[in-house]
């Protein structure tokens, strides 16, 4: 089945938005303007490490949501991760549609747009391409990339410094909820934890004010780690209101995810997030998804209960609460 390319669209020279892409007038983002002034956290890992863990836990407690810096991750190496995936989208279309996954039939691996399942669902101005890169098992490079020819190179990299700031942020969260620093990593899958790297690429969009580039949700991951470019976008709901995210050169921006506000039983908020497109400007971003493997069983840490603390979620697989979230059923 032949697939719209929102990238397609945006190049033929759009003057005004089709219809598919025109969001509820509640939703449209000129009527649910982000208020101005308000800062989100930022945290450097540099700092001694109680004032790191407290500062996460309050920042993941209060917000689901913060910005790390001084994290070790060479800059350089985000530019090439940025460049890389810069260029896939720059391809001809053709050998774009070779990557096309086919997320109908439970392939997600690839390049994809998100399509309607009925008449009245509205679309993003989005096309992605997704992948895993942990663990080694689950990795399938077929599906990668084959251009730009450093793709694999430089993302295998990346995945390296992913894994190390991961097990930092959850030995943090960890200590946070006064546990011993491996409980969380233990309850994700220690070793088995997937990360999946979804690119996402936003172009200039004709009426942006109309449309989004993703609808408000929450993630469904334990962790969100992401780096954008330099075109501004990322919106967080907190206190009844939208704020957003500037940009910060070089700094990673962290999500709470489901399952993280699962396992700490609530004390962790999973950050409802939407994304604004650009009239001049392609916006992009890299967020690479810490999620348990599907077996694993997740519910709120029995540490963390007790008649006092009674569990506020019931407990499953990661494949059921995937199952679950994806067809909107309730958890």
């Amino acid at each position: 089945m032949e697939v719209e390319r929102v990238q397609a669209l945006a190049i033929g020279g759009l003057n005004e938005l089709p219809a598919k892409f025109v969001r509820p007038a509640h939703e449209q983002p000129e009527n649910s303007k982000a208020l101005e002034g308000v800062t989100v956290p930022v945290i450097s890992l540099a700092q001694p490490h109680d004032v790191v863990v407290k500062e996460v836990a309050e920042a993941a407690t209060e917000w689901g949501f913060f910005l790390i810096t001084d994290h070790g991750i060479p800059s350089p190496l985000i530019q090439q991760l940025q460049k890389v995936g810069h260029e896939f989208f720059l391809l001809p279309q053709e050998e774009k549609e070779a990557y096309a996954n086919d997320p109908a039939s439970g392939r997600f691996d690839g390049y994809g747009t998100k399509m309607t399942k009925n008449h009245d669902e509205k679309v993003e101005w989005i096309d992605y391409f997704f992948h895993l890169t942990a663990p080694p098992s689950k990795v399938n490079y077929e599906i990668w990339p084959k251009n730009p020819p450093s793709y694999r190179e430089v993302n295998d990299q990346y995945n390296k410094e992913m894994l190390r700031v991961t097990d930092k942020l959850l030995e943090v969260l960890s200590e946070g909820l006064g546990l011993e620093a491996k409980v969380l990593k233990s309850h994700v899958g220690n070793e088995e934890v997937e990360l999946e790297m979804k690119i996402n690429m936003y172009p200039p969009c004709p009426q942006p004010q109309l449309a989004l580039g993703v609808e408000p949700h929450t993630d469904m991951s334990a962790l969100t780690l992401l780096v954008s470019n330099d075109v501004p976008g990322l919106q967080l709901w907190k206190d009844d209101n939208w704020v957003a995210v500037n940009y910060l050169p070089n700094a990673v921006f962290v999500h709470i995810g489901d399952q993280m506000e699962v396992l700490s039983n609530g004390k962790y908020k999973s950050v409802l997030h939407r994304s604004l497109v650009n009239k001049e400007r392609m916006r992009m971003s890299w967020a690479v998804f810490v999620a348990p493997p599907h077996k694993a069983v997740i519910g709120p840490l029995p540490e963390l209960l007790d008649e006092k603390n009674p569990a506020k979620y019931s407990t499953k697989t990661y494949a059921e609460y995937r199952h679950r979230k994806f067809n909107k059923l309730p958890q």
